[in-house]
Order: C-alpha cells, then sequence, then structure tokens
C-alpha cells in the first residue's frame, strides 16, 4: 500500500494460448498488486497458478462490472494497487473493464497498460493483408438479420476489417461475409491463434466459406476474422448497392429496391437482388 497516495490500476495482457508470451512485467505487476480483476477467475486460476501467483482474484465481467467498480475504486483511493485481466490477451478489447478504467480515469487515479497479446493485431500481422489502415468491429451481431445489416454498412469501407467470431457462429458468419461482400473478396481466418491446432485459412471469402461448411474441424476453437477492404471502383459500387438496397428493401418489395438501388449506386441489379429466403441462419 502507498500511504497518503492513490494506487494505480493496471491493465495487464495474458497470453492467448501459449503461455510462454507472459511478460516479465506482467508477472511482476501481477504479483505485487493487491488484488487481480479477472474476467472469469475459475479461467484465470490455472495460468496464475502456472506463474506462480498467488495474488487475490475478484471476478470482474460484463453481468457485474456496475456493481464491482465501487469497491475497487475504494481500494486504489486507500492506495492499493489492483490488476485487471481478460480470458486470454489485452483486456477491454471486446472485454469488461471500460466503465472502471473511465471511472479510474475520473477519479484522478492513475491508470498503466502492461502490453502483451491481442488476438486483432496478432491476426492482422500474419493475415497477408493490407495492415496500415483497419477497423476493429469486435463481435457482430448474433441474429443473422442484424449481422447481415450490419455487415452491409460495413462492406464500403476500405479498411481492412478485423472481426472476433465464436465457434458456434463462425459457419454462418462466414456464409453472410461472402454473400454481402462478396465470394471474391480477400479474407483470412485465423483460428487458435498460438495454440497447438492454430489455423490459416484464406484467400478468399469464398475459399474459406466452404473450407468451414466442410471442414468441422474449422468450426472449432477461438477465431478472427480480417477482411480486406473494398477495394476498386466496382466494388465499392457494389458495397454501396447493397447499402442502399438494405435501406429500400424495408419498404419495398425486393426487385422493386433492387432496381432502385443499382440505379443510384450504379451496382449491376442482379447483385442486389434478395432472393426469397429458403431458411434463417443463426
Amino acid at each position: 500500500m502507498n500511504e497518503g497516495k492513490t494506487g494505480t490500476l493496471w491493465i495487464v495482457a495474458t497470453p492467448l494460448g501459449n503461455l510462454a508470451d507472459v511478460s516479465d512485467r506482467a508477472r511482476a505487476v501481477l504479483r505485487g498488486v493487491a488484488v487481480i480483476a479477472a474476467e472469469d477467475t475459475r479461467h484465470s486460476r490455472p495460468l496464475l497458478q502456472h506463474l506462480g501467483i498467488r495474488t487475490s482474484m475478484v471476478a470482474l465481467h460484463e453481468h457485474n462490472e456496475r456493481a464491482v467498480v465501487a469497491p475497487l475504486l475504494a481500494r486504489l483511493r486507500a492506495g492499493e494497487d489492483v490488476a485487471v485481466i481478460s480470458d486470454a490477451g489485452t483486456p477491454l478489447v471486446s472485454d469488461p473493464g471500460f466503465r472502471l478504467v473511465r471511472a479510474a480515469r475520473e477519479a484522478g487515479i492513475r491508470v498503466s497498460p502492461v502490453p502483451g497479446a491481442c488476438a486483432a493485431v496478432a491476426a492482422l500481422s500474419v493475415a497477408g493483408l493490407p495492415s496500415d489502415r483497419f477497423v476493429f468491429e469486435g463481435f457482430l451481431p448474433p441474429k443473422a438479420p442484424a449481422r447481415q445489416a450490419r455487415l452491409r454498412e460495413l462492406a464500403g469501407d476500405a479498411r481492412t476489417l478485423v472481426l472476433y467470431e465464436s465457434s458456434h457462429r463462425i459457419q454462418a458468419c462466414c456464409a453472410d461475409l461472402r454473400d454481402v461482400f462478396g465470394a471474391a473478396r480477400e479474407a483470412a481466418l485465423l483460428r487458435e491463434i498460438t495454440k497447438l491446432h492454430e489455423t490459416w485459412l484464406g484467400r478468399t471469402l469464398g475459399d474459406i466459406a466452404e473450407r468451414v461448411a466442410d471442414d468441422p474441424e474449422q468450426r472449432l476453437g477461438e477465431f478472427v476474422l480480417v477482411i480486406a477492404g473494398a477495394g476498386d471502383e466496382a466494388d465499392a459500387k457494389l458495397a454501396e448497392g447493397r447499402r442502399v438496397y438494405a435501406l429500400l428493401r424495408a419498404e419495398l418489395a425486393p426487385a422493386q429496391a433492387a432496381k432502385l438501388a443499382a440505379a443510384i449506386s450504379g451496382a449491376p441489379r442482379k447483385a442486389l437482388y434478395e432472393k426469397p429466403e429458403t431458411g434463417s441462419r443463426e
């Protein structure tokens, strides 16, 4: 404890899978804090035991974050240091912790990162796609209609797109990406990064969707999708046409919506037309 001073809130990155990726600084910080706020204490306990760290833990997840902010702030104000870790990688990247960090900043408490692994950046670095400008979207909506609508909004972005997806939705997500962005769009699917069964699948969304559909093994684990941005003029027109079509479809019949969207965007009408659904994907 630091008498007369507030503590520090440490945001500590942990390995994605390979335990050798933990930094010496992360070990030292996790040993030295008064308490570790972990997304899932049951998940993090084996890691801490492997590192020989006996620091006490409290749970900090999406369902209790509002409730635990106040007691953690009280400990920080009393001079104790607190660390935040997620199940894997860098905390707050599609993980809880934002409310605590913001509250600590507003209270004048020091917040400091201990950098390390991040699945989004790791995937981007090996995807073989442009990485100078990218957008991280995290997890898409779980339900098919909302997911497809969000993808139509993203289809025209010129930046490389990075997504997370779960094992029970990866097949539907890949199919939606192929249908909305086009089968020829360049992409890479990274599975189980740094783990024993690490896999890279590419080159196009059509190829990836086919592999994931055909091979059940490619639907197991944790996934990062990296998709090339809308590149040439034709690609951009198609993306804009799909975006306009999605807006018009809410009020008009599919054929009429496609005709107007094609006229507005310059995209081919046939590429926009929505055939009647034979079933829904979730």
